[in-house]
């Protein structure tokens, strides 16, 4: 018999991941709820590495990392692997990101789909899913089957409130057009937002060094899109790092500066060497940041009047390849995975956003809206 499932569904910034952790320290913490708490077994979930990271920081802080000898946080497929060894079913799993679990199975994962697993192995499953932050062919929903899942939730739970975004609405519309529609409107000034076209990266780079200096409300970041070359292991044959270059400017993609190891247990973005890496979605989906500066790669273009996407000029494999569906047929999701990358690129920053565009045609477009 399967896991009841609480569908918790909102767009990036609408207060999901806050959410989860409250409840997290709700089911361990309070006095109110009939529950044993020591007989009880709940488990958070998240299938995204600096998410993770956060997470068990949290429950260490909470004195929950190792609850009766098993990890409260972990990943999904440890959790699926876990249980497969036991007889029993975990009472409450809370899942974060679940636009994250894999729709197919892969190496270390040998089932076929996550959330169906985490069902089977569950009384209840609460779920934070957000369709248009799905970021890889892995995490493709095929057919009906993301439908019939909504059909089956006991419950779902609509966050339509935007808790991120510290803007006016027309600021949050200009974004989510740009995103949705790919249309471009002129931009209405924001004295509560902080929006900016740069002239150069270098520059856009200064302006957020600058920013992250004066921390009290946060830290400020660079990011891209993923269309420079980087690779986890090894290094390129004519540098010491993979690097984001656009003419002059070359910066080091994510994860490869030394680290402190005062705080190398720390999420990416706040580790301090950081401030001279680009963040790409791999390390910055599912946090805020103070401003975030988006450096929009060769694979998001502007044509006829309308923001395209160019799967070739993307070096997202993850997002670019085939998905093999499970009648065996091969089908490419790239031009979707790529305008769900953007999303969760421009929804970062709590203040402030600044852009600047490889593509001419979009750099240009983009000043002139902040003419009109």
């Amino acid at each position: 018999m399967e896991g009841e499932l609480i569908l918790v569904e909102g767009e990036a910034g609408s207060g999901k991941t806050v959410l989860m952790s409250s409840l997290l320290c709700e089911l361990f913490n309070s006095d109110e709820l009939p529950i044993d708490k020591d007989k009880v077994s709940v488990h958070l979930l998240v299938n995204h590495e600096q998410q993770l990271m956060v997470y068990q920081q949290l429950a260490k802080k909470l004195g929950l990392n190792n609850k009766n000898g098993v990890d409260v946080v972990m990943k999904p497929t440890s959790f699926i692997n876990l249980q497969s060894k036991t007889n029993s079913k975990a009472d409450i799993v809370i899942v974060d990101e679940a636009h994250l679990l894999l729709t197919q199975g892969k190496q270390s994962y040998r089932g076929k789909n996550h959330l169906k697993d985490l069902l089977a192995n569950a009384k209840v499953v609460v779920a934070v899913f957000d369709e248009n932050q799905i970021l890889t062919t892995e995490q493709i929903w095929e057919n009906d089957d993301l439908a019939e899942i909504r059909l089956d939730a006991q419950y779902i739970v609509s966050l339509r409130n935007q808790m991120r975004i510290n803007a006016q609405q027309s600021t949050i519309d200009w974004i989510r057009s740009l995103v949705d529609k790919q249309v471009i409107y002129p931009f209405r000034k924001d004295d509560k937002y902080d929006f900016r076209v740069f002239d150069s990266p270098q520059e856009m780079y200064d302006a957020i060094k600058e920013k992250d200096q004066h921390q009290e409300n946060g830290i400020s970041r660079m990011l891209a899109t993923y269309d420079w070359k980087f690779k986890q292991k090894g290094k390129p044959k004519d540098d010491q790092y993979w690097n984001v270059t656009i003419g002059e400017f070359s910066m080091p993609w994510n994860l490869q500066l030394p680290k402190d190891k005062a705080t190398k247990n720390l999420s990416w973005a706040e580790q301090k060497q950081t401030i001279a890496e680009v963040g790409s979605t791999y390390t910055i989906q599912g946090f805020d940041l103070n401003y975030a500066a988006v450096i929009i790669g060769p694979s998001v273009k502007y044509r006829d009047g309308k923001i395209i996407f160019d799967p070739s000029a993307s070096c997202n494999e993850k997002a670019i390849r085939n998905r093999t569906l499970s009648d065996g047929t091969k089908m490419k999701f790239g031009e979707t995975l790529l305008k769900n990358e953007l999303n969760v690129l421009l929804t970062r920053g709590v203040n402030g956003l600044y852009l600047f565009a490889v593509d001419e045609e979009l750099q240009k477009a983009l000043k002139e809206m902040m003419r009109k």
